[in-house]
Parts: C-alpha cells; structure tokens; sequence
C-alpha cells in the first residue's frame, strides 16, 4: 500500500511538470518592451490595412494543442464587439491572453484571470484597453438606467466618473465620458495592483509592465499610454482584499 501511495504521488508529480494543463510556463523569450512594442507593430498592421494574419492556420493549431499556449501578453479589454484584441494587434492563436467583460473592469474573476496569465503563464506585459464611445462608461457617466445584474458590474467604473468629474468639474457630454475612460482604465489597473499580491510581485521583479491602453473604434488606432502615473505608490501601499466595489 506504503509503494502504491510513492508511485501515485510520484505519478501526479510528473505530470504536473510535464502536461501543459498542469505546467507553469516561463512565458516567452522576449522582455516586457519588446512584447509592448509587437502589440504596438501589430496595431500599426491592422490600423493600415496590412495585417500579416499570422498564426490562424492548422500548423499553429496542432502547435498550441500539442506543446501547450506561450501568449506575450495578457490583455483586459472590454467585451465590446467592435474591440476584438486579436484582430486589432494581428495576432493569433496562442499570442494573446485576452479576458473580455463590460467597460474592462478588474473584479475578482478578472483579477484572477489575470494571474493566470502573468504568474502561471508568465507574459511580460499585462495590458488594460479601454476604446472610445464604452457603452459601460457611457451608462455610468449619463446616470442611464440599467437592470439585472449591470448595476453591480458598473459599479466598479463610478470611481472613474467621479474622478473625471472632480478633474474637470465643466466637462460633460462627450468630453466628460471621454476623460472617464481614460480614468477608467488607471482604476483597472489600480485595482490590479492594490488587491493581487502576485501581480504586483512580478512587477515589482522585473518580469511584468502593467500598462494602459486606448483603442478608438474609428480609426483602429491604439495608443499605449503606458504605466499607471502613480505606479511607484501602488506599489508600496498594502493590498487590499478582492471583491466588488
């Protein structure tokens, strides 16, 4: 029985090295810069009409089932339709951690999500995209009224409004909800860092950058804003627990 028990923990062990379901990744060769700087290429293709749609045929499919998924860069974006990651940087398959929800708010599921992609498959760029005319965004900021389970989901993007607001107490309309997306993706990534341990852990290391990102759904453009302005202070505060706002 004593031999049973050695061999199937022995067993589990060499698996959980050796199966892509149980592995942890190194990430890929590449350093956060130069991750940020494919994602800025690959926009650049898209936005001019010249994507390479790289990485979406049958080799690239047997690949990733075969040897497990080597993403670049783990991204948070909004669910919009228009705002599809892999389209908009001309990625493939296997290139892209992406976790899609309503106006790219970090809760606890995305939260998670993005552990995932920083610690256990270790990309080392973690990106927050927001995009012009945010449906989320637009609700919060116009006081509309929504139903179900939205209340809660837009209760994380308040805190953007109102620091929009407080910002520029005379923007409205247009202009107020532009600047509340833009804050709403520092209040994602403020939440990222404040209530992941693991997150702030690799970038405190060296091995993650944490950047903003704006998409405009018009032109196809992406500007990478870069890290969150008061990164240096998110980092030093104590982490606060996850869950809803």
């Amino acid at each position: 029985m004593k031999r049973t028990c050695i061999y199937s923990l022995s067993a589990i062990f060499f698996l959980a090295l050796t199966c892509p379901a149980f592995a942890s990744h190194a990430g890929p060769s590449i350093s956060p810069d130069e991750a940020i700087k494919k994602l800025a290429d690959g926009n650049n293709r898209y936005a001019a009409g010249a994507c390479l749609h790289a990485g979406i045929n049958q080799a690239r499919r047997t690949e990733t089932a075969d040897k497990g998924q080597r993403p670049f860069a783990t991204i948070l974006s909004c669910s919009d339709s228009r705002v599809p990651p892999e389209y908009l940087f001309d990625q493939g398959i296997g290139d892209l951690f992406v976790i899609r929800v309503a106006g790219n708010v970090a809760d606890t599921d995305e939260i998670g999500s993005a552990e995932y992609g920083v610690d256990h498959l270790g990309t080392p760029v973690l990106m927050v995209l927001g995009h012009s005319k945010c449906g989320a965004v637009t609700a919060v900021a116009t006081g509309a009224e929504v139903h179900g389970s939205i209340p809660a989901l837009v209760e994380n993007i308040k805190p953007a409004v109102d620091k929009a607001k407080k910002n520029n107490p005379s923007a409205q309309g247009d202009a107020l909800i532009s600047s509340a997306i833009t804050q709403n993706v520092w209040l994602s990534i403020e939440d990222l860092l404040k209530k992941s341990a693991l997150i702030r852990a690799r970038v405190k290391d060296g091995g993650v950058k944490i950047v903003g990102a704006l998409y405009d759904i018009e032109s196809g453009k992406t500007t990478i804003l870069g890290p969150h302005p008061q990164e240096q202070l998110l980092l030093a505060a104590p982490e606060t627990t996850t869950g809803k706002h």
